[in-house]
Order: structure tokens, then C-alpha cells, then sequence
């Protein structure tokens, strides 16, 4: 297994950080498996998946260099630069293109386990051919839905950020990615891979989280800062219509952002998770639970420092009683 050695004062300092450019890659990975992580992903897959197969099949070049950095086991360095706090996708990306011709081919050879396939070999371009590839993903298939994805990531931080004050650090961290766990002893498994154990005490440690993965990454640049790259859990992951609306005859009834809210909280959250995913105002998303809260439609518990609102029965039965489509719901299972 592969783990790092983290001291006290590095946990302790370490934070969560957002990064277009991550989001940008694990939509890349998605386009490249070509398979949804998780039903939001689904429609955005249908949406942007051809474009893609067929921006890779007139490159070949391009094309073959996906094949190569995204291998089984290791992703290419240079296509995943260790964020460094709150930047724009251009400031990331640059990194990207300013990679050395050498170390790009030399990151890929490392990935692929072996030598480079001839089109790639002798190739100075790559860097730039990258960060092409990566801007164009970023144009067409994340900026326009960034603003929705950013509440979703920022929702994810408050959860993860609740969790670490309920259960600790070795709570948060178990469950943040698969093979990922607190091992004690200063030690932090990051995956199930035989890589030597890394000293990183005294170095920056950041946790990224993005949307459309199931496993995330790792990433460093050496010795003074190291990211985690992990996947939003659960229903926070998912972008699609049952996140961004309600059936319509439930808008009709409560009102479009009441019963937003209300099918939201099939999960508990926070006020502060509910407006980060929703995008309301915290007096809206306030007025709302309270007028729902009045109704028995939702209830209301203390977990830690958090307040969490959760759908009654009552709340289950509404929600369930027909979609946009007339057809039936079924309540969910809080068991």
C-alpha cells in the first residue's frame, strides 16, 4: 500500500481548495472512460461524449497521447499540477503548457510502464497539445456549468468540514476516498498501490474534491506541497435534474425554490449545505425551512455543531407523490 508520514502540525494546517483544472481532468477521465460515476453524470456524458470522440479521432496525436497519460495505474505528472489555492482555470493550465518537452515525455513513459508509442516519441508539442486538450474540455463541457458545480464542491467542504468536527480527522479522512485511510502512528495511506511511503511533514497538504470521479488522484510537487484529489460523496455528486429541481406539480404547489428544497433534504444537510447546492440566499433557504418545518413536511436534528433538516413522512409522501412526468416516486429508505 502506499502511504504518506504526516505530523501533527501538517494536518492540522492542511485545507480544502477548489480547482477548475481538477474538475476540468476529472471530466476529461469520465470522457475517456466513457461511463457516468454516478446518474448526474449520465446526461452530461450523452451531451459531450461524441464531441470528444470525435475531436480525438481527427488528432491522433492527441488522441494517442490520452491513451498514454491516463494509464492503468498512474496518470502522467505533468497533466495534473498540484493546485495551489484559489485560482482561475488559465492560471492552472499554464502550468500545464509550460511543462519541459523532456518531463512530459518522460511523465508518460512512466504512466504507460514502458516506452512511448512512435507518434509520441521525439514529439516537443505535447505540453501544449495538452493544455489545448484540457482547454477545450474546459470550454465546451465545464464552463458552463461551473457555477452549479462550484456549489456542489462548496457544499462537499461543509460536509467534510462537519464530519472532521464530529468524528476527527481519522473519520474524515476514512471515508474520503476509496483505499484512502488514518492508519495512526503519523501515518496516511492514500491508495492500495506498493509505492514507497513519502515524508511529508512540514509540507502543504490540500484536499480537492471534484464531481465526475469514483476513485480521484494524487499529485505534489516536491517537498513543499501535496493535494488529494477525492470524489463528492453520495448526493452531492450528482448534477442532474433530482439535484437542480423539483417535479413540476410540486413547484406548483410550494413554490419553485420551497420544493427545491424539499427534495433536497432526502439526505440530512445543513442550512449551509442547502444553500451552497441550491445557490438561494442563506435569509431565503432560512424562510423556506422554517415555512416547511411549520407544514411537518420536515424535521430538524442536532448532529455536533451542525443542524441537520431531514424530509418527515409526510415530506416523503408529497415528494413522492408524482414527477414531471406523472409517474409515481417511491419514498426513499432512511433505514
Amino acid at each position: 500500500m502506499g502511504w504518506w508520514q504526516v505530523n501533527a502540525d501538517t494536518l492540522a494546517g492542511s485545507r480544502f481548495v477548489l480547482s477548475p483544472l481538477a474538475e476540468t481532468f476529472a471530466c476529461l477521465k469520465a470522457l475517456r472512460a466513457g461511463t457516468a460515476a454516478h446518474p448526474g453524470e449520465r446526461a452530461w456524458l450523452e451531451a459531450h461524449l461524441p464531441d470528444h470522440n470525435r475531436q480525438l479521432a481527427a488528432d491522433p496525436v492527441t488522441a494517442a497521447l490520452v491513451r498514454a497519460g491516463l494509464g492503468p495505474e498512474w496518470i502522467a505528472d505533468f497533466l495534473t499540477p498540484t493546485p495551489r489555492g484559489e485560482e482561475d482555470f488559465d492560471t492552472e493550465v499554464a502550468r500545464v503548457r509550460g511543462t519541459s518537452p523532456e518531463a512530459a515525455r518522460a511523465h508518460l513513459s512512466v504512466a504507460l510502464r514502458g516506452p512511448l508509442p512512435r507518434i509520441l516519441q521525439d514529439r516537443d508539442d505535447l505540453p501544449g497539445r495538452a493544455a489545448d486538450l484540457l482547454t477545450h474540455v474546459w470550454t465546451e463541457a465545464v464552463r458552463p456549468y461551473w457555477p452549479r458545480r462550484r456549489r456542489v464542491l462548496e457544499a462537499d467542504v461543509v460536509a467534510r468540514t462537519a464530519q472532521l468536527s464530529q468524528g476527527g480527522w481519522a473519520a474524515a479522512l476514512d471515508a474520503m476516498r476509496p483505499g484512502m485511510r488514518w492508519l495512526g502512528e503519523n501515518r496516511l495511506q492514500i491508495n492500495l498501490h506498493e509505492y514507497p511511503p513519502r515524508e511529508i511533514s512540514g509540507a502543504e497538504l490540500i484536499f480537492v474534491p471534484v464531481t465526475p470521479q469514483r476513485q480521484g488522484w494524487v499529485s505534489w510537487e516536491e517537498p513543499d506541497r501535496y493535494a488529494v484529489v477525492y470524489p463528492c460523496s453520495g448526493a452531492l455528486a450528482d448534477t442532474g435534474p433530482t439535484a437542480a429541481g423539483a417535479p413540476e406539480s410540486l413547484s406548483r404547489l410550494l413554490g419553485a425554490a420551497r420544493a427545491g428544497v424539499l427534495v433536497l433534504l432526502d439526505s440530512p444537510m445543513s442550512t449551509s449545505q442547502v444553500v451552497a447546492v441550491t445557490g438561494q440566499g442563506l435569509g431565503s433557504v432560512g424562510r423556506h425551512l422554517k415555512v416547511l418545518l411549520d407544514a411537518r413536511l420536515v424535521e430538524r436534528r442536532r448532529s455536533g455543531r451542525s443542524v441537520l433538516y431531514y424530509r418527515t413522512p409526510a415530506g416523503e409522501v408529497l415528494v413522492g407523490v408524482q414527477d414531471d412526468r406523472g409517474a409515481a416516486r417511491a419514498p426513499s429508505d432512511r433505514s
